[in-house]
């Protein structure tokens, strides 16, 4: 299945590294639950962790293999490979799921699995 549009506009921004971008999607008081990390809550703490993942990670892409989508429920899971380099130059590379919720067209709430959580 394709991914709806926001999913789509999510993953691409990342790739970008656009913090912009990845801001309109946020709604203020959303939550990411990330693998090692207590729950950050609000867009600017979720968009902060971004900039500081890419600072790690300078060059770290996402390859949509898969979506499921509830729109009733205004959910989403997106099965993903990602592929990159470490700041110490060390090739990365990993495979995971996102959940999704959105409201009023943007994300309230986001949660990710993935498989090497390692480096973390």
């Amino acid at each position: 299945m394709t991914p709806p549009p926001g999913v789509q506009a999510f993953f691409a921004a990342m790739n970008a590294r656009d913090a912009a971008r990845l801001g309109e999607l946020l709604a203020d008081d959303a939550v990411f639950h990330f693998p090692k990390t207590a729950p950050l809550e609000g867009a600017t703490r979720i968009l902060r962790f971004f900039k500081v993942l890419w600072r790690g990670y300078p060059r770290l892409e996402f390859s949509i293999r898969s979506a499921i989508e509830d729109p009733a429920a205004a959910r989403a899971a997106v099965h993903w490979t990602n592929a990159g380099q470490t700041r110490e130059g060390e090739p990365y590379a990993n495979e995971g799921v996102t959940l999704l919720a959105w409201a009023d067209g943007r994300f309230t709430w986001i949660s990710d699995f993935f498989k090497d959580t390692e480096r973390f």
